[in-house]
């Protein structure tokens, strides 16, 4: 594959370009109810071609070899057409040139699992909700992505890498006459087949907080003092904070730039985030980037100071600010863009006992159920909660939204706790679709949160 894409490139008239060739497969597994809706495996493939010239950068997507002539032509007119039409000219940081193939250890690889056995252990796993009185219905999922990946640039860059990544998600809708609730389960992750293997408990568990919740009081809106658990805390560290630290969504904005300054003071000292799709085994890992770019952590805010950013090379040259290797691309037909790996709030020292006791009096929130940010604000569901008096859990509650504004919040968070939970399953739509979106945190306590009901 190299020897086709070198040909390709060696026949390109600009001052840099690179190629990426992708073959993707998925394997999809829906039951709704217990009815089996979608089943299925597919493979495509394709390019994606990029060239910089006088200053103006341009990518197109092709999909078969007899467009590669085609596509250069475009992407080269493109690029002079850009460069008459910006105020400066685009330059791309100085990266390192690498040649090197990156396959992934996996625990049981899901493409020498048999479809029988996937099809097998969803309608297990769906059926065991069904099974309790009460349960209306389920959405149940098995997905599976395979990316194998080249990339190779004129700079003398070759990289072979796979990305894969399973999923296995349910939704629980629970029902007593005209109330009804639903909690979500997702399971899954970077690292092989065998993570969704054994995982009872977990549906059982999620099975028994819906039935629980068609119990559960209405969350009484006001502003109170909570713990996030670390979903939630997660959700937030992504939505909220976490875009705003990806260049090229602040790099038009002089308000944002502004805010976003480099030794900016966001919170308290016990607060520290970090982006690491270096961490082996979870969702977000990947060695480099659709750039070519080694992934390296990236350290954001460090003791409450703003200290870093995500960079593609573009960006990186424009900040004059290091390479952080967290450009990605959704899939072939696809330019790669800035994205989070796996981000979280690291850990501190407070247990969740300690927690509760500082809490003393408020509410302990548990898992996301989506949200949306406008801005500096923020407004996120989470599936159920509890209150809390003197430090003990009381009552569930039911039908809760957060709300707030991202600068107020961090400097609100008050306390961190010792563990730390990343997601299993991940998913951001910034431009594309990023199925290994990772997030998550421990928990945390933060005062003055407006909480209502959904």
């Amino acid at each position: 594959m190299f020897s086709l894409m070198r040909s390709i490139l060696s026949k390109m008239d600009s001052d840099y370009g690179d190629i990426r060739y992708e073959i993707k497969r998925e394997t999809v597994i829906t039951f709704h109810g217990r009815e089996l809706t979608q089943i299925g495996s597919n493979s495509t493939d394709g390019y994606v071609l990029r060239a910089l010239k006088r200053g103006g950068l341009s990518s197109m997507a092709f999909t078969r070899e007899a467009e590669a002539e085609r596509a250069l032509r475009t992407v080269e007119e493109n690029s002079l057409l850009i460069a008459q039409h910006i105020r400066e000219p685009i330059r791309l940081a100085e990266a390192e040139v690498i040649q090197d193939t990156f396959l992934p250890e996996l625990e049981e690889d899901p493409r020498q699992i048999s479809m029988d056995e996937k099809l097998e252990l969803t309608r297990r796993y769906n059926g065991l909700p069904l099974g309790h009185d009460g349960i209306a219905t389920t959405i149940t999922g098995y997905s599976e992505v395979v990316r194998e990946k080249y990339f190779l640039n004129t700079e003398g860059t070759e990289i072979r890498e796979d990305l894969v990544t399973t999923r296995l998600s349910c939704s629980i809708t629970s029902k007593d006459g005209n109330l009804v609730q639903n909690v979500r389960l997702g399971l899954g992750g970077s690292q092989g087949f065998k993570v969704l293997r054994n995982q009872e408990a977990e549906f059982e568990k999620k099975t028994s907080i819906g039935l629980d919740l068609l119990k559960a009081e209405p969350v009484e809106g006001r502003m109170v003092n909570v713990i996030l658990n670390p979903s939630l805390a997660g959700v937030f560290t992504h939505e909220a904070f976490g875009h705003f630290s990806e260049a090229d969504l602040i790099e038009d904005s002089p308000t944002l730039r502004e805010k976003m300054r480099m030794g900016e003071k966001f919170g308290n000292e016990i607060l520290n985030i970090i982006d690491a799709p270096t961490l082996p085994g979870q969702l977000g890992f990947y060695k480099y980037d659709d750039e070519g770019i080694p992934a390296r952590p990236a350290r954001l805010l460090e003791r409450g100071v703003l200290k870093g950013r995500l960079h593609s090379r573009r960006t990186a040259a424009a900040f004059g600010e290091p390479l952080t290797g967290h450009c990605v691309a959704e899939d072939y037909r696809f330019a790669p863009i800035i994205r989070m790996g796996n981000i979280f709030i690291e850990p501190g020292t407070d247990s969740f006992d300690n927690l509760l006791g500082i809490l003393g009096d408020g509410l302990y929130l548990l898992d996301s159920m989506g949200g949306e940010t406008s801005g500096e604000n923020f407004t996120f569901g989470a599936q159920y909660g509890y209150e809390v008096k003197n430090g003990q859990l009381k009552k569930m509650i039911r039908d809760i939204n957060i709300s707030g504004n991202l600068f107020h919040t961090l400097k609100n968070i008050h306390a961190v706790g010792n563990d730390l939970v990343l997601s299993k399953v991940g998913g951001c739509g910034k431009g594309q679709l990023n199925i290994r979106s990772c997030n998550g945190g421990p928990h945390i306590l933060v005062h003055e949160v407006v909480v209502g009901g959904r």
